[in-house]
């Protein structure tokens, strides 16, 4: 009976606006990866004119970016963003994640990878 591989899972989280994910090749095989990145910051009691933005790059190449004004003044907001990428049997992948923010501050900056087996 073959034995079924256990999923990849890669994962960084900063207090920071920049998170870079390294996800080593695999020479024997391909393998496709759902990725979430997810943006929280904290958002000042007087909020005017308020945002934060988050732009992702997949080995370099920009593949989405979006600012919003900040909401829920005194407490937290963020920005969600999920793709799925296929990786060939070989390279590795570079995941970033920047940040940016004006008036509102960066408390947590995630990206995860799982392997969909």
């Amino acid at each position: 009976m073959a034995r079924l591989a256990k999923p990849e899972m890669w994962r960084t989280e900063v207090a920071d606006a920049v998170a870079v994910l390294n996800i080593p090749g695999a020479l024997q095989r391909a393998r496709s990866f759902d990725i979430d990145v997810s943006l929280l910051v904290r958002v000042p009691e007087d909020n005017a004119e308020v945002w934060h933005e988050l732009a992702l790059e997949i080995d370099g190449q920009r593949q989405w970016h979006r600012r919003i004004a900040s909401s829920c003044p005194g407490q937290t907001d963020g920005l969600d963003y999920h793709c799925r990428v296929v990786l060939e049997a070989g390279p590795a992948l570079r995941i970033r994640a920047v940040a940016g923010t004006r008036g509102a501050v960066v408390q947590r900056l995630l990206i995860e990878a799982r392997e969909d087996l």
